[in-house]
């Protein structure tokens, strides 16, 4: 698929410069705000205004969005004029992708099966509704017996159906490919899942005989404890009883899982052996979730082929949080086979061999996961014995491999895009078009691309083509040492290990000055405003607004006062800071355990998994760092250290914000 893809954008970019009525120019000022007025007319459907953008730009590098938006535009309006020459003429680009799926859904939306049938082949990324349409095309135009199958499968495997895929599933219903007991089986999903409109849709799919009122899923959903202890004396009489007061046991583990276990052990002899299971399942997991040591036990009442990948992750966190590796064997041990591949579980099955004398094993295991850049393979490298080292660096690009990836018209567009200061929606776009046409290269045109895009100013899209190499890498493009001297001032001033915040910033914002995330998170550190202002009072910023967030020199000085704060208040213990500074130093407080935790077993059972993959990254990025800047190897361990025990009497983190 990769080396088709390449092909695909390689001919792709001929075609553009080919076809282009006159040479593609370097988008001007003048462009780039003509631009952004041709995004606000779309977005307005002001097609008049559209249309007079597109004149202007029609010779720039943004005219293939332009056109794009007019074609969209169009589809609304139920007409395909001009859609098939654009999709000729931009074969292979981001633009033609996304007018196709946009097609395609409306073609969908008509039920024009055949010619939904002739365009669905050459979309290469289809999401969920698409992929729902093209099923129901197969069963409309009665072309594929097995359509049916492919649409059961949805109907056990994805928790968000859209709307369209509701005729498939009612058609399944209909033809019997659908039991009752499947029916309740994705009920439970459901529920399990916190969709509770989603399931009170299928619950109204239940026979007759076995349907239960909507109002009482409600009660068992939004309120357990009282749905439980209002429970009448017959309600196990009906399978519709039982699964509600399942359903209540499951919701209250959420909240409290020793309370649900105490419910549950009162109901569970009116229960079969496999919901019995299933529901021991759902406590447990909780209860490893909140660090509970009864996790464990729980988890021994549970039937393995219940549990869910995440269930059985947290089987395995739960012996690691207890450090018990015989139990975090076993658990490893029942683990399905694609989720012990994961580098996590080889390196901590690894350490459960090598803890119980089996060296030889784990040193196995260790060799397979080693030659990782990431964070499992610096731990693995130095169960080795392996030294901490940069990879060899590659041969820079040569002129002729830079010269192919600039005449790439989808990567100048991307960069000029990014350029114009877009809303966040229009700069994602232009981040999903960058990585649209890394697809498929091969590492010399990675590093390349990677090349160019520092060359353009754009850190960041930078590290996102460095970061793709498979056998050749340049780490100084991979993690590379922007605003050295206004960072360096600023981590002196605060007395803060630079490496560390280099990771943490390379984490945060890739170096995007004027970065800023969908939760309101800003600039290079992504500050929330509310935190800022609390960080300038503290440190005296007299004449701190909230304009400033954007300003490089105050953004770094914020940023670095508050991890200091922040460091401060927990133990000056980075890691424990890292994961503070992603989920408040609070919660990073209350996630120690009752005993002193290797760091890495600390960072392997933080219950945010975005915060679990944040801190790992951060801390193995800080390795790299450390290198780069200081031609100091430090071990990774040696960053992670011991996580001491917490201390009900310590609150300086809950004082931060």
């Amino acid at each position: 698929m990769s080396s088709r893809l390449y092909t695909i954008i390689k001919t792709a970019t001929a075609v553009v410069l080919m076809a282009a009525a006159t040479p593609v120019a370097t988008a001007t000022r003048d462009d780039a705000s003509r631009f952004a007025e041709a995004r606000e007319a779309f977005k307005a459907e002001e097609r008049v205004h559209l249309a007079h953008a597109a004149e202007s730009l029609r010779s720039s590098e943004f005219a293939p969005w332009v056109e794009y938006w007019q074609l969209r535009l169009r589809i609304e309006e139920d007409s395909d004029e001009g859609v098939g020459a654009f999709l000729e003429r931009e074969a292979g680009s981001y633009q033609a992708e996304k007018l196709r799926a946009a097609w395609l859904r409306r073609l969908g939306m008509r039920e024009d099966w055949k010619t939904f049938q002739q365009e669905y082949p050459t979309l290469l990324e289809a999401d969920r509704e698409l992929s729902c349409y093209a099923l129901r095309a197969r069963l409309e135009r009665r072309q594929d017996a097995t359509a049916l199958d492919d649409a059961r499968q949805l109907w056990f495997a994805v928790i968000d159906l859209p709307d369209v895929c509701d005729p498939l599933m009612d058609r399944l219903l209909a033809d019997k490919r659908l039991r009752t007991d499947d029916v309740w089986t994705r009920l439970r999903l459901l529920v399990e899942q916190r969709r509770f409109s989603a399931a009170r849709a299928v619950a109204g799919k239940l026979p007759t005989e076995q349907a239960i009122d909507s109002r009482k899923l409600d009660a068992a959903t939004d309120n357990p404890a009282r749905y439980l202890d209002r429970l009448p004396a017959n309600f196990a009489a009906t399978r519709g009883g039982r699964e509600l007061a399942l359903y209540a046991v499951v919701r209250l583990s959420r909240k409290d899982p020793i309370e649900a276990s105490r419910r549950w052990r009162a109901l569970e002899a009116y229960y079969a052996a496999d919901d019995r299971a299933y529901t021991w399942g759902q406590i447990a997991w909780r209860a490893a979730l909140d660090h509970l040591p009864e996790a464990l036990g729980w988890y021994a009442l549970a039937d393995d082929a219940n549990l869910s990948e995440e269930q059985h992750a947290w089987h395995a966190r739960a012996a690691l949080r207890a450090q018990d590796w015989a139990a975090l064997d076993r658990a490893v041990g029942r683990m399905p086979q694609k989720l012990a591949a994961q580098p996590e579980w080889i390196y901590w099955l690894g350490r459960a061999h090598a803890a119980q004398g089996r060296k030889e094993e784990a040193r196995t295991l260790f060799l397979g996961i080693a030659e990782r850049h990431d964070f499992y393979g610096h731990l693995a490298n130095e169960e080795l014995g392996w030294p901490v080292a940069l990879p060899e660096p590659a041969e820079p690009p040569t002129a002729a491999e830079l010269a192919e990836v600039e005449a790439n018209p989808g990567l100048r567009r991307a960069l000029a895009v990014l350029r114009t200061d877009p809303e966040p929606d229009m700069r994602l776009e232009a981040v999903r078009e960058w990585a649209w046409y890394l697809r498929g290269m091969d590492d010399r045109h990675l590093l390349a691309a990677a090349e160019f895009a520092g060359r353009q100013g754009a850190i960041d899209r930078g590290i996102s083509a460095a970061e793709r190499t498979q056998g050749q890498h340049d780490f100084r493009l991979r993690y590379p040492i922007p605003f050295r001297d206004e960072i360096g001032a600023k981590v002196s001033e605060a007395t803060l290990d630079s490496a560390w915040v280099y990771g943490l910033m390379r984490q945060e914002s890739r170096f995007v000055a004027d970065a800023r995330s969908a939760a309101g998170a800003r600039g290079l550190m992504q500050l929330m405003p509310t935190t800022a202002r609390w960080v300038a009072r503290k440190i005296g910023l007299a004449d701190y607004h909230p304009s400033r967030m954007h300003d490089l020199d105050t953004n770094i000085s914020l940023g670095t006062s508050y991890l200091k704060m922040v460091l401060d208040s927990l133990d000056d213990q980075p890691v424990l800071a890292s994961a503070g500074y992603n989920a408040g130093p609070r919660r990073a407080r209350q996630w120690r355990s009752e005993q002193a935790l290797e760091g890495a077993i600390y960072v392997e059972t933080i219950p945010f998994n975005e915060t679990r993959d944040y801190v790992k990254k951060v801390m193995s990025n800080a390795v790299y760092y450390s290198i780069l800047l200081n031609s100091e190897p430090r071990s990774l361990k040696a960053r992670l250290g011991t996580i001491g025990p917490a201390d009900d009497s310590d609150t300086a983190a809950l004082k931060l914000p």
